[in-house]
This record gives structure tokens, sequence and C-alpha cells, in this order.
């Protein structure tokens, strides 16, 4: 099947960058009516998952382009050191290059230092570089370092118009996830419907009660998603019946399949969306954002 876009490959090839400056929505400007239902106010979610290989950067990146391609605006922060949503967003993120260390380490604020994604029209990226590995040596002894994101966050959204923001973690507990967790209001969980699909689950959702308890009352489980799902096989099967049974109301009805190009986007520097539109990843991601964003029609408002 031809290819609906023809694949770019993002260039990291000069020791210095300084992103064009970006525009993002006055909340004070009228817009047109987007395709897809705006929330009252903005989301913020975090997506997290213990247990590695689920598909996190992936579910990020491919929500947040569908929603954005609904007429949306999005921002991804993009707080992994590996920095793969920006890759996979098309955004520079070599070594120097502004974003998300600034915002935790130097306070400066998020406009500062996003970028445009030409993925779609109305998402930004916030991004990671190697740099970001040292944030979390650098917050130790930083005042209330485990809210510096909640902050640059509020002050984002009081001036900016942003449907959703959505945080990628790193897969480790540290810093750097705390912050994601004390900024976030809700937690959207990847689970891969194959053997141990629900390890990392309980911990996590320990963790979540433990910063409910002591930074963060806001913050809820809204969402699980149910990633590399094989019609074919029993299995796949099973453990989406065993997750529906222990989450029946976060679920989403569509189960993102496994899929070769869902794998190959981000090589390219895209998402699948706009990698092959018409695959069947592409179509499910479609299909998740928009009941991601008619659930979030009645969800609560930003504090």
């Amino acid at each position: 099947m031809t290819q609906s876009v023809a694949p770019r490959r993002v260039a990291y090839d000069s020791d210095e960058f300084a992103p064009a400056p970006v525009e993002l929505p006055d909340d004070a400007v009228p817009r047109e009516t987007p395709r897809l239902p705006a929330p009252a106010s903005t989301r913020v979610i975090v997506i997290a998952n213990q247990k590695g290989g689920v598909g996190k950067t992936t579910t990020a990146v491919n929500l947040a382009a569908g929603l954005a391609a609904g007429g949306l605006s999005v921002l991804v922060i993009d707080l992994d050191p590996q920095g793969n949503a920006s890759t996979a967003l098309g955004v520079e993120h070599q070594a120097g290059v502004p974003g998300t260390y600034e915002v935790l380490i130097d306070g400066e604020p998020i406009e500062r230092h996003v970028q445009a994604s030409p993925e779609a029209e109305g998402l930004w990226v916030l991004p990671a570089t190697i740099d970001l590995a040292g944030a979390e040596i650098g917050l130790v002894d930083v005042a209330g370092r485990e809210s510096r994101l909640l902050r640059a966050i509020d002050r984002l959204v009081a001036r900016h118009r942003i449907d959703y923001v959505f945080i990628d973690c790193p897969p480790s507990l540290g810093l750097l996830t705390l912050n994601a967790l004390v900024a976030a209001q809700e937690l959207l969980v990847p689970i891969q419907c194959e053997y141990y699909a629900l390890e990392g689950v309980s911990q996590l959702l320990r963790t979540i009660d433990l910063v409910k308890g002591t930074m963060n009352d806001r913050l809820e489980l809204s969402t699980i998603m149910l990633t590399m799902f094989d019609a074919r096989t029993r299995l796949s099967a099973q453990v989406a019946n065993e997750v529906r049974t222990h989450f029946p109301t976060e679920t989403l009805t569509t189960a993102i399949p496994r899929s070769v190009r869902v794998s190959e986007a981000p090589s390219y520097g895209q998402t699948v969306i706009t990698y092959h539109r018409a695959s069947a990843g592409a179509q499910a991601y479609l299909a998740a954002a928009e009941e991601l964003a008619r659930r979030g029609v009645a969800a609560k408002g930003r504090r």
C-alpha cells in the first residue's frame, strides 16, 4: 500500500540550534469550532507505567497528533532524557537545545522553548535532551523541587489556550516522574496485551496513592489504553478481558493493534498518523484520540 505521506527523517547535524519563535494560541482569542470536542479547560495528562516496553511514548505522540488533527491545541512535554517523543514529533533535541531542562532547573517559561511539530497544526513540543539526565541531581537542593513542572504549566495555561498537555515520563520513579505526577490531573496507563500485562501497575497505583495523599489530591487514574493487541491470539483477548475486569470504566473501547507501521514511524521522525494514515495502527490511534476527547467533555476543569 502506498504511504499517504512521504517519510521524512529528522536531522540532528548541527552543534547549535536556536528554535524559531513560536506563537501559542492566546486564551482570550476566539477560535473556529474544532472537529473534536474541546474540554472546558486544559486537561493535563501524565502517561506512565512502571513496566517498560508498553508503548508509553508511542501512545503520547500519537494521541497528541490525533487530537491536534481534530482541531485541538496540544502540548507534549518530553520528560525523558532519551527524547524519543521529541524524535517522533519531528523536533530538534540534540544536546544544547533548550527545553524541559531549562524549565525545571532554571525556572524558564515553557512558551520560551516550545517548538511547533510538523506533524499537525496546533501541536507543540517542549523537547528533552540528554542534558535532562542530570536534572534529578540538579533538583535535589532546589526548594519545591517536586512541583517545578506544576508551576510552569500553571503559568502557561493562564496565558495560552491549550486543550491538552501530555507529559511523557522516563521509565523510572525519580524526581522527573514525580514532577509529572504532581503536575497532572489525570493518569493514562498504556497496558500491552501480553504476559504480565498488569506487572508494574500495582506499584504505580501505590505511588499514585502516595502522591494523592501528600502532594496532589487531584490526580486520578482516568484512562487505560490497551496496546499491542493481536486479534489472532487468544492471549490478547484474555489480557484485554482481564484489564477490562479490573478497570471497567477507565479502559478505552479502542485497542491499539500490534503494527509494523507504528514501530517504523519514529525512525522517520513521524507519528504513524502522518507516516501511514491508512494503516490499522493510525486508524486506531485516531479513534482512541476521539474517544479520549469525547470522554473529556465532562472532565473536571483545570486548577
